[in-house]
């Protein structure tokens, strides 16, 4: 789909801040380029849609060479979704999101229909459509902007750190998005960050690059955490790669244990009275938060959840972030399915290393 074919970006009197870069990514898959500040990643993603140009070197995308396409189009061509979500203040969130199909000639009726969809698409209530970007949330803002980049519904979707200026739960939300956005639409995404945590969350592959623009490893998330290719991928990646590789062994040996469930009218004493932890559900058995054993504690929030089809690190998560010290699993529908216990999950976690350290 994206070739680069012995791409250079050489600065006038530097070092190359892109050097001989020559990579495939696939259709339809998220390609992550991860490395420290100053590797070349985000100029490596800007020369594909032109806004930087290469000192030498080729790169196509869907077999057409982006140089002999004129700037404006390719970039029209192209979603863009940048560490701040580059909203336009002056205009409501609606006018945003319609900005690319109406500089595509679309009427501005037809523009503003499709921004009410993507509104829903990417998780927003419709009456935000008609609020101003200052009246969001950081999170919020990063999801008019992908959004956004979605309006003219793109092949290629060109996303430049977009999470990092968030907190870390609502970057983890919008990761989760991203992933079902692209179950659903299939883009062919190049995503950029810093953070090897939400390289390996998030790509189909990964691409290490290193100081001096040099491209370190470029392979599935699992093979760069299980067999890193040189010292310098090793070190990026860090010590605690093990525990990262937790993200793709599967949970599904995990035991699920009955939990005492009440109403949320019920929540105050449950908990005291029992002489443990009650989860407290709504009525159709979603979980709402814990009661606690001590006395005046009241609702206390029950951390992140466990689904079926989750990981160990999902399911270490789940039981490590839970006041209780018990995991909440839950079904499709969101409905309480059990609790895990932390010894467990680390215990089968100890089991999986041996295996692995025993075919290695």
């Amino acid at each position: 789909m994206i070739e680069f074919k012995s791409v250079t970006k050489q600065y006038q009197g530097g070092q190359p801040a892109v050097d001989a870069l020559t990579m495939s990514i696939d259709k339809g898959s998220i390609t992550v380029f991860v490395g420290p500040s100053g590797c070349g990643k985000t100029t490596s993603l800007r020369m594909i849609n032109r806004m930087v140009e290469p000192t030498s070197g080729t790169i196509t995308v869907a077999g057409e060479d982006v140089s002999q396409v004129p700037a404006a189009k390719l970039r029209r061509s192209m979603g863009y979704v940048m560490q701040s979500s580059g909203l336009l203040p002056h205009r409501s969130v609606l006018d945003n999101i319609a900005t690319v199909p109406r500089l595509n000639g679309v009427s501005k009726a037809a523009a503003r229909k499709r921004a009410a969809e993507l509104l829903d698409v990417v998780g927003l209530a419709s009456v935000l459509g008609k609020r101003y970007p200052s009246q969001l949330s950081g999170g919020q803002q990063q999801r008019v902007g992908v959004a956004r980049a979605l309006a003219a519904d793109p092949p290629v979707l060109l996303m430049d750190e977009p999470f990092s200026a968030v907190d870390p739960v609502v970057r983890d939300e919008l990761q989760q998005e991203l992933l079902r956005l692209q179950r659903e639409l299939a883009k062919t995404i190049v995503f950029v960050t810093h953070d090897i945590d939400e390289a390996t969350v998030l790509g189909d592959k990964v691409a290490v690059f290193a100081v001096g623009g040099r491209l370190a490893q470029y392979a599935a998330p699992e093979e760069i955490l299980r067999a890193p290719a040189n010292d310098f991928v090793a070190s990026f990646v860090g010590r605690d790669r093990g525990f990262r590789h937790l993200a793709f062994s599967a949970a599904d040996s995990v035991t699920l244990h009955p939990v005492t469930m009440v109403s949320p009218s019920d929540g105050h004493h449950a908990g005291r009275a029992s002489g443990e932890w009650a989860l407290v559900v709504d009525e159709d058995s979603r979980p709402l938060g814990w009661s606690s054993p001590r006395d005046g504690a009241g609702l206390i929030p029950g951390g992140s959840l466990f689904r079926k089809g989750d990981t160990l690190r999902r399911a270490l998560d789940a039981a490590l972030s839970s006041p209780s010290g018990l995991g909440v699993a839950v079904d499709d529908d969101g409905r309480v399915a059990g609790v895990l216990k932390a010894p467990e999950v680390l215990a089968l976690i100890e089991e999986v290393r041996h295996h692995r350290e025993d075919a290695t």
